[in-house]
């Protein structure tokens, strides 16, 4: 038997230089960062593929990388513009997720490039042909656009008083939660049944019968769609990010074909129908008159009782999540709002308390109402901001 050949022996990739292997880990990290599934399987195999011929040709890496790395209708429509920043450098300017956050599973385009190491954003392998796209007197510009853009993500309401500013944030706000609906929709899960193929998990089990499909892997979306009730704070206190949270009360409602919302301070009242209204002004105008006497006092214990009385039975499911938006200042009992805290969370499925106070800086849940219900809240977070509320995305995606 003729022995075999060094290239037999060799592993796949061991061609590759060590800067493209670390440039290749890093595009493998960045995709994780952005929710891509990418293993060490894949990542070996992508380095299999540069060691081709086909590697020197960028017009043929591109959906080579993107057939190996990309499992789900999302991933294929953000593969091109990662696979651009990371290793051209074009397309900065995009940003897929608002949160700067490293708890939130994904990261912004912009810190792509900076992944790529100190070689900058060009980092293609050493034998590709390098294509730049020139410079451009609005290149500068668009660089300088996203910075803003994430800058206005990360800054606190209460600190935004550009009328200009004011409107962008607002219409960002009612965009996150149809892009929240979105993501959230597409999740499937593995069943061993479903509507369509797994051929990545499929392939992966296939190793162990020497290559051949036997144990077939599928999907199918979850049976039951997260249904989001939201229960917004429009007392005194909570004036600053009011008009902040209407607007994103109006795309949750709008988007999530199972929502609720209501607006409370010295009592409760239902605005889900006027929230549904496709104009945003006439919306919030609806919700004024329907929540007279907003900007008073809070009674969060007595608007609680009156949700689990008259409303909780209708809206509550098994698969509910309950999110109250308030700075926690009650002017009720706090043994009030502790009971009808423990009879919401029989109820309901998370109970998430969104606190605008948590980006302020040496702040601590000292108010005694708040005291009185952290015992029952699952998620205690901030929302002072855009980022803070995509950071929400991943906890609600595992509900």
């Amino acid at each position: 038997m003729a022995p075999m050949s060094a290239a037999a022996t060799s592993r796949p990739g061991e061609s590759i230089g060590g800067p493209t292997r670390r440039r290749l880990a890093a595009f493998s990290r960045v995709l994780r960062q952005n929710g891509f599934k990418v293993g060490l399987a894949e990542t070996r195999d992508a380095l299999a593929l540069l060691a081709l011929p086909l590697a020197a040709r960028p017009s043929a890496l591109r959906p080579a990388l993107r057939s190996l790395f990309c499992a789900t209708h999302s991933d294929w429509e953000r593969f091109d513009d990662i696979f651009d920043a990371f290793w051209r450098g074009r397309g900065l300017r995009q940003t897929r997720t608002l949160s700067g956050s490293p708890t939130d599973g994904r990261a912004p385009l912009r810190r792509i490039a900076e992944a790529a190491g100190p070689q900058g954003p060009a980092g293609l392998p050493d034998h590709v042909e390098r294509r730049h796209d020139g410079d451009s007197p609005g290149g500068r510009g668009r660089r300088e656009g996203a910075s803003r853009f994430d800058n206005l993500a990360a800054t606190d309401m209460r600190h935004i008083v550009d009328p200009d500013d004011v409107a962008q944030t607002h219409a960002l706000a009612a965009r996150l939660a149809r892009v929240m609906r979105a993501r959230l929709v597409r999740r499937e899960r593995i069943h061993r049944r479903g509507r369509r193929l797994d051929l990545r998990r499929t392939i992966h089990r296939s190793v162990s019968h020497g290559g051949t499909p036997v144990d077939l892997a599928w999907r199918r979306r979850k049976i039951k769609p997260l249904r989001l009730v939201v229960l917004l704070d429009a007392s005194g206190s909570m004036s600053l990010y009011t008009a902040f949270f209407v607007r994103f009360l109006h795309g949750v409602v709008d988007s999530f074909r199972e929502a609720e919302a209501f607006v409370f301070h010295t009592r409760l009242a239902h605005v889900s129908a006027s929230l549904r209204d496709r104009d945003v002004a006439r919306a919030v105008d609806r919700l004024a008159l329907m929540a007279q006497g907003i900007g008073g006092g809070t009674r969060i214990g007595e608007s609680l009782a009156t949700f689990n009385r008259w409303h909780a039975r209708r809206v509550i499911h098994s698969r509910t999540a309950v999110m109250i938006v308030s700075d926690g200042y009650d002017t009720g009992e706090p043994a009030e709002l502790a009971a009808q805290m423990r009879r919401l969370r029989r109820r309901c499925r998370r109970i998430i308390w969104l606190n605008p106070l948590i980006g302020w800086r040496d702040y601590a849940p000292r108010a005694r109402g708040m005291q009185a219900a952290l015992p029952y809240v699952d998620l205690f977070a901030p929302a002072h901001n855009l980022a803070s509320l995509a950071a929400l995305e991943p906890y609600l995606a595992r509900i």
